[in-house]
């Protein structure tokens, strides 16, 4: 699919393109959706560009992703996707410059390209060209990531006061609590990692589209830029700080784990220790030997019950003493 707006943002019907050579004068900004082949053969008729294709997009090289073919300006970013699900993911997307248009290439809908076209009637006019308008899609794109980084701390904050719980109310949590939390930390993680290899690839494409006689003409583009950079930075050192958090909730939910597990432990141990001078006094009299004088006491038995009652009570009250218990 093919969205295209024109500069007065208003979205162009670009008609039948088996039979269409050229483009509109007035169209600023061309948005390409999972195109297909037959589109990506439109614009390569109308622009004179060589259009990636999808596995052009996943190439990982620099070279690859930040290069100028022909007087047009290719550029490749990773964004996050999928944020609000248990399934974040990367989509890589193609930002193309060529003379004052622009032209996106994306095979998924992350939701900072909805949220630039619900405001592009707000971009100045004398903005409405190519690399102003990439410019602030950049800025709306950081401003979204800012914005999962956000959602992402205060889901964090919930999920460590479910795993550190309420001291004032001492609630017993079911045994797979803390297993079930590490879960919901893993997803946490993933995300934010997926974060900062966004903004990993912003970061690089920032440098490169700085650079770019576009931007170099324009002040304004150009200050924007160097806006967007450092917001990229600061990001980078909240995000990571959202992962030392993470971490630590991490090493924590597996410290708690194991003082549960130990506490368990524990009282298998003291429970075996109390209750084996009972069985050795059970033992003794359960030997068949001939000559066992006890066997004929008339209150052998209610005696030797009595041993291993009070066997049995000594150790618990040592260990209480001691405060094992």
């Amino acid at each position: 699919m093919i969205a295209a707006y024109c500069s007065n943002c208003k979205t162009v019907e670009l008609g039948d393109l088996s039979q269409a050579n050229t483009l509109p004068d007035d169209v600023m900004w061309i948005d390409m959706i999972e195109p297909t082949r037959e589109e990506e053969l439109y614009l390569e008729k109308a622009l004179g560009i060589e259009v990636p294709t999808r596995d052009d997009l996943k190439d990982i090289e620099p070279s690859a992703r930040l290069y100028v073919e022909n007087d047009a300006v290719f550029m490749t970013a990773s964004l996050v996707w999928k944020a609000e699900t248990d399934a974040p993911t990367l989509t890589d997307i193609a930002f193309i410059l060529v003379g004052k248009r622009l032209i996106t290439i994306r095979y998924a809908l992350p939701k900072s390209f909805a949220l630039f076209i619900a405001a592009l009637h707000r971009v100045p006019a004398q903005c409405r060209n190519g690399a102003a308008l990439l410019s602030k899609l950049f800025e709306t794109i950081i401003d979204r990531t800012a914005e999962i980084l956000e959602i992402s701390v205060a889901r964090i904050d919930i999920l460590s006061m479910h795993v550190f719980g309420d001291r004032a109310r001492k609630v017993r949590r079911p045994s797979n609590y803390l297993e079930e939390k590490l879960r919901d930390i893993a997803g946490h993680h993933r995300l934010v990692s997926k974060v900062r290899d966004s903004l990993a690839s912003m970061s690089r494409l920032m440098t490169f589209f700085y650079n770019v006689p576009a931007v170099q003409q324009d002040r304004e583009t150009r200050e924007l830029c160097k806006t967007v950079s450092r917001d990229i930075q600061s990001l980078n050192e909240h995000a990571s700080f959202i992962a030392g958090n993470i971490t630590f909730l991490l090493d924590a939910s597996l410290g708690l784990i194991n003082i549960e597990q130990n506490s368990i432990i524990k009282i298998f141990s003291i429970a075996s220790v109390v209750f084996l001078p009972p069985t050795l006094v059970a033992s003794i009299y359960g030997m068949n030997f001939e000559f066992m004088p006890e066997l004929h006491f008339a209150h052998g038995y209610p005696i030797s019950l009595g041993l291993m009652v009070i066997s049995a009570i000594i150790p618990f009250f040592f260990f209480r003493w001691k405060g094992w218990l």
